[in-house]
């Protein structure tokens, strides 16, 4: 199957090329990136995203039509980098006719990092702050959450992966994984797309509010990007 991979929950505006499969020699199944752009800069990801999506598709020789699925991060990540990604997602999705499915940011870096650690990821939520989310052996124990890194325990992870400057906050051994990669977003999404599972609605993880809001307009909770209808159509 060949599954397109986006994240834009950090600095990182990344996009894949993916084809999901078994291994030879394996019942497991294993992601294997036939493509992938990655710009770092945290103020181009509507510029860059849909055009590192095009290229990633001509390097590998795919056609849209040939498109299965197609993956997001869903966060935490800050609110306008991240409702890009997402937004890109479900309109490619939706043109495509083919499912979108959303996972959560830091699950696929832990995914990268591999099972057997004590592990725990961390990435720039600004203000001072940091997203988080613990792991046991591959499986998410804690979090995702948003705190000051002083208010985040160390124990009992026995590494760290995520943002390099953040993480430097902590003592622990670094792993160098610093943001979402398409192997991992797939990764997690794997059992799902193969089954031919009918995707959740996405729904952005902020973790909180966005800094900016329209002076006088009532806050309320984000929607889900977009309505259940608009993502599911054409999945049957």
């Amino acid at each position: 199957m060949l599954v397109v991979a986006v994240d834009t929950s950090t600095p990182a505006v990344t996009a894949g090329v993916v084809r999901l499969g078994r291994s030879e020699h394996s019942t497991e199944l294993c992601p294997r990136v036939l493509a992938t752009r990655v710009t770092v800069n945290a103020r181009a990801h509507a510029e860059v995203l849909t055009p590192q999506i095009l290229a990633c598709l001509e390097e590998a020789n795919v056609q849209r039509s040939e498109i299965d699925a197609i993956v997001t991060g869903t966060g935490p990540g800050p609110y306008t980098g991240l409702r890009v990604g997402m937004a890109t997602a479900a309109a490619f999705g939706d043109a495509l006719g083919v499912p979108v499915y959303g996972v959560c940011s830091l699950d696929a870096m832990a995914a990268q990092v591999g099972p057997g650690q004590e592990l725990l990821v961390v990435t720039d939520a600004r203000r001072r702050e940091v997203y988080w989310a613990r792991y046991r052996d591959g499986h998410r124990i804690e979090g995702p959450a948003v705190h000051r890194p002083a208010h985040v325990q160390a124990d009992p992870s026995h590494v760290i992966a995520g943002s390099r400057d953040h993480a430097d906050l902590f003592s622990l051994p670094y792993v160098e994984v610093q943001s979402p990669a398409p192997a991992g977003l797939v990764a997690v999404a794997a059992r799902d797309i193969v089954d031919r599972r009918v995707p959740d609605p996405l729904v952005p993880l902020y973790l909180r509010r966005p800094d900016a809001t329209e002076p006088g307009a009532p806050r309320r909770e984000p929607d889900p990007i977009p309505p259940p209808g608009f993502l599911t159509r054409g999945t049957a």
